[in-house]
């Protein structure tokens, strides 16, 4: 059974994906997590403010991890690319479009207005760049190349999360999830080949 501490979280992760950061009360996360008052600032003791760092870096942490869980199911980087766009186009038609990257809405919130929650929306970023470009070099692509490949990836699903919103239509998603795939696919192939050990070349 999960503690009044994950509920609260769980429950403000999901009214960021659907109202964001500003639009959230905490009032609106109590009654949503079932928890009375109090224990929101008996857990969060600095408040909104707090308790909207912890969900960013959970929220955060668990999309890292359904990256690497679809990657280590995925046979090569290409079909995890594709794997991992077509998934979030899915969750976006399951949901009505509400069901959205907690991150990317806060990021576009608070960037010129709470360095605090700008710089944790940051780690995120950087966190999914670290885990997609450790993939990529693991599949051959250049180190450089993978880096602003990453970002490109990065960059991909959080647009598309918007403009299938937008248009209320997976296609968006889709169309950048096979661009991307393209892009990585292209990326391998141009990648110089490994020497056969013991060739001296």
């Amino acid at each position: 059974m999960a503690t009044t501490r994950e509920r609260i979280i769980t429950a403000t992760a999901e009214l960021f994906r659907r109202q964001g950061y500003n639009g959230t009360s905490l009032k609106q996360v109590t009654v949503a997590a079932g928890a009375p008052f109090g224990s929101l600032y008996h857990g969060f003791p600095g408040g909104k403010e707090e308790l909207a760092e912890v969900v960013i870096e959970a929220s955060g942490a668990a999309y890292r991890e359904l990256f690497e869980v679809i990657a280590d199911a995925a046979p090569d980087a290409v079909t995890a690319v594709g794997d991992f766009f077509d998934g979030a186009a899915l969750v976006l038609e399951e949901t009505d479009y509400v069901d959205a990257c907690p991150i990317g809405t806060v990021a576009l919130e608070v960037a010129s207005t709470n360095d605090r929650l700008r710089r944790a929306t940051e780690r995120v970023f950087a966190s999914w760049l670290e885990a997609a470009t450790v993939r990529l070099r693991a599949a051959g692509v250049a180190p450089g190349e993978a880096d602003d490949l990453a970002l490109v990836l990065v960059a991909a699903i959080e647009g598309g999360f918007m403009l299938s919103r937008a248009a209320r239509s997976p296609e968006p998603m889709r169309a950048a999830g096979r661009q991307v795939r393209r892009l990585v696919a292209a990326s391998i192939a141009a990648a110089p080949v490994a020497a056969a050990p013991g060739t001296g070349t």
